[in-house]
Parts: C-alpha cells; structure tokens; sequence
C-alpha cells in the first residue's frame, strides 16, 4: 500500500541576512507497509521517526527540501495526491497533545475528524469511538484541560481512528497510558491491521510493540539501519549491531545494555559495528 524509496528530507536554515546553510535529517529511507500489516518504526529520540511520518502525510514546513519517491497503492505520492488522501484514506495519531483545540470538547472534536473524512454520522460515530477507545460520556464532554494525559492521547486516537483509513500512522499512541490501557490502544491497532488495513507505529515501547508488530525498521541518525521481520527481531537474528543492541535493551532480555559507565559511551556503543547502506 506504502512504499517509500530513497526519501530524504533536509531543512534549510538562516544564519543572519545572506547566509543559509543545510542540513539533512533523513537520508535515503526505504520502507514499505502491505495490507494487514503492522510496521513498527522504532529508533533513538531524534532518529527521524516523527519526520518519517510528517513526509508521508505532506505536513512537513515548508524549508524542507525532499527528495526520493513515495508511492501510494502503485501510484506516485505526491503532494496534491497528499492533501486528497490526509485526514481521510490515511490519518495520523499525533504525538503532541497539541494538537487538540482547547475551545472543543472531545466528542466535537472526533465528530469534526469524522466529518472532514467525510462521514455523514459524526456525531454518532465520535461517541462510538471515544468510548472504543476508552472513554465514557463524562470524559467526551471535558475540553482538553480537564482530561489527563492518558486521555487527552485517546482522544486524539479516536480522531484519527473514526475516519477508518487505510493506513493510520500512530505517532507514541500509548504515551500517559497505563499498562492495561497501553495493551489496549495497541491491540485495537493489531485489530485494525487483521481488518486488511495498514498500520505505522512509531514507538520507544519495543516490548508492547513485540505483540503486534509483523515488522521492525530500525533508524538511527536519519538513517534506515534494517527492516526485519518480528519474529527474526525477536530471535535475535538481526543483521547490524545496532539493532542487535536494541533488543537486548527489551525487559523481557533483561535490559541488556553495554555495560559502560559514561551515557555518550553507552551510545556509542550501539555502533559498535559500521551500519551498512
């Protein structure tokens, strides 16, 4: 349904009036994610996850520069077909909480996100999938500020859910979220990927993500360091030392980190091997 080849985004920076330089976050990312599948994107902070997804949907500022090819469902992504597709074939779960309007209460702003899909039924619907995802009539009346953190996230999953897109790109979906809740979201996620749609998880949670995932690609440094198959991540057989360090970091391994002192050590560490193109 996906396919991202050689992507690579840059932004262009001011230095005074005359002076401009660039700087390349991502470089030459390819990925795909099929029907029925669940792709867990999954990396350090600052790896390029969240920009990954913000190129996907065409929600990137506008110094980016870009370059590479995405294709959706065979035909090339680009950005008219980007602004046709947003909100509607594919959606995203933001990460910032942000995202929400304070003025709105939540079941508005769901019925809104089903109405921009759309669906001639938001309201009905948005009552339906808050309390899907969690959340009982008294919460669907709060504004932004009266709920917690946990539920202002479902919320904003629920905003993208209720258009039930092809793709849905989930951006931390279970950060503030309890351990059961957490369970929850990202088995309702696995439920829609068993429905023969297409899910995008960009997690730190690699134990959750072990449950539902049928894939890990791994970046570091804007980089796609592998695409592996869960069931080889899980084995341990993984091509490059950074992944290898990855998943020995999973409780279920025992937290298995590079036994160094110094925390820049202790990243550096995790290439303790050249990452291979």
């Amino acid at each position: 349904m996906l396919e991202i080849d050689k992507l690579s985004v840059g932004f262009v920076r001011y230095a005074g009036w005359f002076r401009r330089t660039f700087s390349e976050s991502l470089r030459d990312v390819s990925l795909s994610a099929r029907p029925g599948e669940v792709v867990a994107l999954v990396g350090a902070s600052g790896a390029g996850k969240s920009l990954l997804a913000h190129g996907v949907l065409g929600i990137l500022p506008p110094t980016a520069r870009v370059t590479g090819a995405m294709r959706w469902q065979g035909e090339p992504l680009t950005a008219a077909r980007q602004r046709q597709l947003r909100g509607r074939s594919v959606a995203l779960v933001p990460q910032a909480l942000t995202y929400l309007d304070p003025s709105a209460r939540a079941r508005r702003q769901v019925a809104w996100a089903a109405q921009a899909a759309g669906k001639s039924s938001g309201a009905s619907l948005a009552v339906e999938e808050l309390a899907r995802c969690g959340l009982g009539a008294v919460a669907q009346r709060h504004y932004p500020h009266e709920l917690s953190g946990g539920m202002a996230r479902r919320v904003l999953t629920a905003m993208a859910t209720v258009a039930q897109a092809q793709l849905l790109i989930a951006d931390e979906p279970t950060t503030g979220l309890d351990a059961q809740a957490s369970r929850q979201s990202l088995q309702y996620l696995r439920g829609l990927a068993d429905q023969g749609r297409t899910v995008l998880v960009i997690s730190h949670d690699l134990a959750a993500l072990t449950a539902i995932a049928n894939r890990f690609v791994v970046l570091d440094a804007g980089r796609c360091v592998e695409s592996v198959e869960a069931d080889d991540f899980m084995a341990g057989r993984v091509r490059e030392a950074y992944t290898r360090n990855l998943r020995r970091a999973l409780p279920q391994l025992g937290f298995q980190l590079p036994a160094t002192g110094d925390p820049r050590e202790r990243h550096a560490a995790l290439r303790e091997e050249p990452i291979h193109a």
